[in-house]
């Protein structure tokens, strides 16, 4: 009978027998920048408070234009919650929900808002789809489809970070790592205002808000008082990998979004920590 030797097969790689929590070791394999997924994809966040809590008059229009934009671009339209979704916050706090379970529940009002929205676009042949089929099927979607309608909520939920009684990553900073995580062309804001002021438009020192044609996801980490788009959408935007700039528009004004998606400067322009190849 023939000798059999045993032998253990090694597969060489450069993470073998290494912590995977050590980012010296890691670096120099997952350093380098992935690759886009979809670099053709358009990404549009629309306001749950600013545009859908606003009913026909704010809706219709900007439904209208998203219907000529279908043939010029393929659009992923994420929803955020309105006002509802602050009635389940005071609900949910009274009753003493911890923050991950306050998430899902105004995940759910941003999910209505964008079934309302992917109901007025179902001539057009556009879809409401929920968060495992933006992970894993969005290509077979838009191989049949030049529009696709989502919530801009991250599916953190239960998983929620600590920190605050309220969930600080809402639908801005869902739609952000989303677009980012698929290498997206772009990613546009359409809220109710013109763009990022210097202080609140309609505080008590509105009379001295200036608008901010361009600035930094730095600098409005450095801004106090609020801020049209989610704070932690700014912390995010410090370690963004595609998304270079991000834009926020004033959906109520009819073409603002048209104009935004074929690269002019209408709104807030954002540069994030991405650059370049």
């Amino acid at each position: 009978m023939a000798d059999h030797i045993n032998e253990i097969k090694h597969v060489a790689s450069p993470l073998a027998r290494q912590t995977l929590q050590d980012t010296a070791l890691t670096s120099p394999v997952a350093g380098r920048k992935p690759i886009r997924l979809l670099p053709w994809l358009q990404v549009v966040k629309i306001g749950g408070r600013a545009i859908m809590d606003r009913g026909h008059e704010a809706i219709l229009p900007i439904v209208d234009e998203i219907r000529k934009l279908l043939p010029e671009h393929r659009l992923l339209i994420l929803t955020g919650a309105g006002i509802r979704a602050r009635h389940l916050y005071s609900v949910g706090l009274d009753l003493g929900l911890p923050v991950g379970s306050l998430a899902p529940l105004a995940a759910s009002e941003a999910g209505q808002n964008g079934h309302i929205l992917a109901s007025l676009l179902a001539p057009d042949g556009v879809s409401y789809i929920e968060h495992p089929t933006m992970a894993n099927q969005l290509s077979i979607h838009f191989a049949a489809a030049r529009g696709l309608v989502g919530s801009a909520f991250p599916p953190y939920h239960h998983h929620e970070f600590p920190g605050s009684r309220i969930p600080t990553h809402r639908a801005d900073t869902g739609a952000f790592l989303l677009a980012d995580a698929l290498g997206a062309a772009g990613l546009t804001i359409v809220e109710d205002v013109d763009g990022i002021y210097t202080t609140d438009p309609t505080g008590p020192q509105g009379s001295q808000a200036e608008l901010l044609s361009e600035t930094s996801a730095a600098e409005l980490a450095k801004m106090e008082g609020t801020l049209p788009i989610d704070r932690a959408m700014v912390e995010v935007m410090g370690t963004a990998r595609h998304i270079e700039r991000v834009q926020v528009i004033n959906g109520l004004v009819p073409g603002r979004l048209t104009a935004a998606l074929r690269g002019e400067h209408v709104g807030t322009l954002i540069h994030t920590s991405a650059h370049k190849d």
